[in-house]
């Protein structure tokens, strides 16, 4: 649906974007996530058609940006991160100017109707934006991106400044709308993104430093497994059969929990949870809670940036 290729662009000497390359599978969403600085604006503004490249190509479901603007624009919408409304227009009166300004071809009324219940701002159609809330406000913006039915959403920054309630409920809407939308997100907010996004594109000074889906960067980026467990039995009995597991590399005793058993983190080459649970249950313990220890976002966002920042 979505393909960059080798895509550059410089601001004289300095490279914002430096030979990406990705494609997006129609109705996936892409996490696009970067420091400061890193190009994912400026990224995101060549798809759009917004700023031209200085080599390589956008295409959108086959479309190239450049060579069929008008038709490739047509299958976008977007939603920068200050959404561009017009605080003196209505609900209603923006979403119909929008509709006139995208020479939008399904039935006018059906059409903002169905949106403006999928973003849930129907029952303020009749209100001035400028008396609408900072989540009314996003929301409008994210209605105005899917007038015309787009069939790909680029979404910078769709929840900032929101609250934790408004996160949610936009957040949900993100979710709803993937099933008839291929959606690139921007955000800081890294739990939002494992949250929504099936894909996760990680860029640091314009170039790709991580592509993959959060749980396989977890396991790539986190090297060893390492596994929680919570076990009833004799501390030190059950430490050194732990210590016995093949592919157990190192057995640290955390303590008693308050609910019962003792806690402890293994170290491993492998996941050996089911080896754990046999060994254990055969020697008359017992299994209280037992989990891989996978790397959050953050911390793989923080590992592969600042080991770019070393190679520099």
């Amino acid at each position: 649906m979505i393909e960059v290729k080798n895509l550059t662009k410089r601001f004289g000497a300095k490279v914002a974007v430096d030979d990406l390359t990705f494609t997006v599978q129609s109705g996936e969403i892409l996490g696009f996530l970067g420091p400061n600085g890193a190009g994912k604006s400026t990224t995101m503004n060549i798809i759009t058609g917004c700023l031209s490249a200085t080599d390589g190509s956008v295409s959108i479901d086959g479309r190239d940006i450049l060579d069929e603007p008008y038709k490739a624009k047509k299958g976008i919408g977007y939603l920068p991160e200050q959404p561009p409304l017009y605080l003196d227009m209505t609900v209603d009166e923006y979403l119909n100017f929008v509709y006139e300004l995208k020479k939008a071809k399904q039935n006018k009324k059906r059409h903002l109707d169905e949106i403006k219940k999928t973003t849930k701002i129907d029952d303020v159609s009749k209100r001035r934006i400028r008396n609408l809330s900072k989540g009314y406000r996003q929301r409008v913006g994210l209605a105005q991106a899917l007038v015309g039915n787009p069939a790909v959403l680029i979404l910078d920054e769709p929840t900032v400044g929101l609250d934790p309630a408004q996160i949610i409920e936009i957040r949900n809407v993100i979710k709803e709308l993937a099933r008839q939308h291929t959606i690139i997100l921007s955000s800081h907010i890294l739990p939002e993104v494992s949250a929504v996004c099936d894909r996760v594109l990680i860029i640091n000074k314009g170039r790709i430093v991580a592509e993959d889906t959060p749980e396989n960067l977890s396991k790539k980026v986190g090297g060893e497994n390492g596994i929680t467990a919570v076990i009833d039995g004799d501390p030190d009995k059950m430490k050194a059969l732990l210590e016995k597991v093949p592919g157990v590399k190192g057995v640290n005793v955390i303590g008693a929990r308050p609910e019962g058993g003792t806690e402890y983190i293994i170290k491993a080459d492998a996941d050996v949870r089911r080896a754990i649970s046999t060994t254990v249950i055969q020697q008359g313990g017992a299994i209280m809670e037992i989990k891989l220890n996978e790397l959050s976002l953050e911390d793989i966002f923080i590992k592969l940036t600042e080991s770019e920042e070393e190679k520099a």
